[in-house]
């Protein structure tokens, strides 16, 4: 059973088709709501040549037809439905019909937590956070307007520091807040800069084949496990930035490439949307609505700051756009 509700307004819609929605995170999934007393989850997925969108989860037992969704009137190209009942850490997926009549399978491009790969499900996840750092935050605040020294300490979480009595794992987000950030304050760094965390599907990219552009990779823990670490850093006095890679993505069929059956995000000529090095698809940010889709994990956007990774392309017009947009993202936590 579903019922009729939005978290869109008419001022978000206006945002969103100027592609100047840069919130969308908080929209775009899906979100804890509550309408008329009924609690539920409202999903909402940009899908605009569709033919038809379902959702599938834990809560209709993956039945295909069971959760049809419902465009929005506006041209938008949106896709809602509010489902009463959905409880935290469900999983979930949406079936796409495309025009041509093909079923497609995929994961939520805004989703906040997914199953750890190999695994492919999105995962209703209330990222609801008091974060514990205001003294840090206040600090950087009054420090951005004194330029001074900074020294990062750049690493790939997955391979810093391995438990090799125990299956040679990496460590959590939980056990780093710790070790890796006694370690980074004893080194007298001012900074940590992370290699991409968000979630991606082949471990051997090192994050730099991204799917997943809201949510921390789940191979190390939660996104509130997360968040802690974040928390652990500054306690000590140190700022964290995060690499992401805002350029290309894998092709994977649960992705974004060809997300509605057509080519939403990618550019359509293979000639410019297809990375021949590293064998994915290229963002076409001379449209206004694929520049939702990369915008750093929601749950920390505030707190830290972004290196924007752009791999060369041969001089790729799209890419040199890229670069231009990251600039922004530099000057991040002082």
């Amino acid at each position: 059973m579903t019922k009729h509700f939005s978290l869109f307004t008419e001022f978000d819609i206006y945002l969103f088709k100027s592609g100047r929605h840069y919130r969308l995170f908080e929209k775009l999934g899906a979100h804890f709501a509550e309408t008329d007393g009924v609690h539920g989850v409202f999903f909402a997925i940009w899908a605009p040549n569709a033919q038809g969108v379902n959702l599938i989860g834990d809560f209709n037992h993956w039945k295909r037809n069971s959760t049809p969704m419902y465009p929005r009137l506006d041209s938008s190209g949106i896709w809602e439905v509010f489902v009463p009942g959905v409880e935290n850490k469900a999983h979930y997926k949406f079936i796409i019909t495309t025009k041509k009549g093909y079923i497609l399978e995929k994961s939520d491009p805004f989703a906040h937590l997914w199953e750890t790969p190999p695994l492919t499900a999105s995962i209703v996840y209330d990222i609801a956070h008091q974060w514990n750092d205001n003294e840090w935050m206040q600090q950087r605040k009054a420090k951005a307007q004194h330029p001074q020294p900074m020294s990062v300490y750049e690493v790939h979480f997955g391979s810093w520091r391995r438990h090799t009595e125990d299956g040679n794992r990496s460590l959590s987000y939980i056990e780093a807040a710790t070790q890796l950030v006694d370690y980074v304050a004893d080194l007298g760094f001012t900074h940590v800069e992370f290699l991409p965390l968000l979630e991606h599907p082949y471990e051997p990219s090192w994050g730099y084949q991204v799917l997943g552009y809201f949510a921390p990779t789940s191979r190390f823990g939660t996104p509130h496990e997360f968040m802690k670490l974040v928390e652990a850093f500054h306690a000590k006095g140190i700022g964290v930035i995060m690499d992401f890679v805002p350029s290309h993505f894998p092709m994977d069929s649960h992705g974004l490439f060809e997300f509605d059956g057509t080519h939403i995000y990618e550019y359509p000529d293979p000639r410019k949307g297809y990375h021949p090095d590293w064998k994915s698809a290229i963002f076409d940010y001379g449209r206004p609505d694929p520049r939702h889709a990369p915008g750093g994990p929601g749950m920390v956007r505030d707190r830290g700051g972004y290196r924007c990774r752009v791999p060369p392309a041969q001089n790729h017009p799209a890419e040199r756009r890229l670069a231009h947009r990251c600039d922004s993202f530099r000057s991040d936590s002082p």
